[in-house]
């Protein structure tokens, strides 16, 4: 796992491979940097005792927190998550949720998520945009979107009225 995060760092790094051997301090020194900030990466997960396990033998949420990781190890200012919590359980969702937030609010990151799971989006978002077969319809914040006709007919269908016959007498 540990190997995975530090290929994120691959970017930022300096020395390639002939300069590693002619200047072995400097790459060492590079090396010790960039190991410091993926292991802050590792505390801020939660991942502290998976360091040296294959990212493939750990479970699919934790699976996810390694991606999110290794994003993070880009050092992005934005970043964009592609279905996230897609195929995670409800305890899994809602860390993952607050991983998104605390990389937003503590990092400073700008956090564009594609998610199908509406009330994760509802419920982290600050402003939701709305797509319907390819088309947006809906833009906002997420009371406005929620409270938007055009999303209620998309996603929930047309509300019809249903008449009840009875007798008066």
């Amino acid at each position: 796992m540990l190997d995975n995060l530090m290929l994120g760092r691959h970017v930022h790094m300096k020395t390639g491979v002939l300069g590693a051997f002619a200047y072995w301090g400097f790459a060492q020194k590079e090396e010790v940097e960039h190991r410091k900030r993926v292991e802050d990466i590792i505390d801020f997960l939660r991942i502290q005792d998976l360091r040296r396990r294959p990212t493939g033998s750990l479970a699919y949420g934790l699976q996810k927190r390694v991606e999110l990781g290794r994003a993070l190890a880009l050092d992005p200012k934005i970043l964009l998550l592609d279905e996230p919590m897609g195929g995670c359980n409800h305890e899994e969702k809602e860390d993952m949720a607050r991983f998104v937030l605390d990389v937003n609010e503590e990092w400073g990151v700008t956090v564009i998520l594609i998610e199908h799971d509406m009330g994760v989006v509802m419920d982290i978002s600050d402003r939701v945009a709305v797509l319907d077969m390819g088309q947006k319809i809906a833009e906002g914040t997420p009371d406005e979107v929620r409270a938007n006709p055009r999303v209620i007919k998309a996603y929930l269908g047309e509300t019809k009225t249903i008449a009840t016959g009875g007798s008066r007498g």
